[in-house]
């Protein structure tokens, strides 16, 4: 497993990850919910998302055999799913429409959707098909510490960071976002259709 550690890895699924949470993105949604009086419960949030992340992770991969599905190709269409996840980063649009509840609690919706979402479940899934399981693992878990930060500390990064640099950070990794579903789709759709050929 130490054989496997990358730090180039970590950092890419890291950025991945990053992006396809978006913790940042979600601060203006973090502060609606704590002016309705709702609890923003740090730990519980990080907890559940990282249960959720793990469980799909190693759970997932049986599914997809149990119907057939290899994991090139479902991290093609996981890379449709982070394409169309950059394009609202980039446009302000929504496309893939959230159906989370409005409980109040850690766990929905902060933990799902806003963390461990459709999306970022699916994109969790496609990097095994790219990275080492190892490396996968602490890019979620600096995720994870990056997310409780922010909502440990919501009220002063909204004030350290202004509305405005939220906005341009937004922007920027939903470009870095856009540029790795390409790469994740023409590496995997290449050796989808290489064995279907073989076939």
């Amino acid at each position: 497993m130490l054989e496997q550690l990358s730090f180039k890895e970590i950092i890419s699924a890291f950025v991945v990850m990053f992006a396809i949470i978006d913790i940042t993105g979600s601060i203006p949604i973090f502060l609606g919910m704590k002016e309705q009086g709702k609890v923003i419960n740090p730990w519980q949030a990080v907890l559940v998302s990282i249960l959720l992340f793990v469980a799909f992770f190693f759970a997932g991969d049986g599914l997809l055999r149990l119907f057939g599905v290899e994991i090139e190709t479902f991290a093609v269409a996981g890379s449709v799913v982070i394409f169309l996840l950059a394009l609202e980063m980039i446009l302000g649009v929504e496309i893939i429409k959230s159906e989370g509840g409005g409980s109040g609690t850690s766990v929905v919706p902060i933990a799902f959707p806003l963390i461990a979402g459709p999306g970022a479940l699916t994109a969790f899934l496609s990097l095994k098909a790219e990275y080492a399981t190892v490396n996968i693992m602490i890019a979620l878990l600096l995720n994870m510490v990056f997310a409780f930060i922010v909502m440990r500390y919501l009220d002063k990064i909204q004030k350290l960071l202004g509305q405005n640099v939220i906005y341009i950070f937004r922007k920027f990794f939903g470009v870095i976002l856009l540029a790795i579903a390409v790469k994740l789709f023409a590496t995997n759709l290449t050796i989808v259709i290489r064995e279907l050929a073989i076939g």
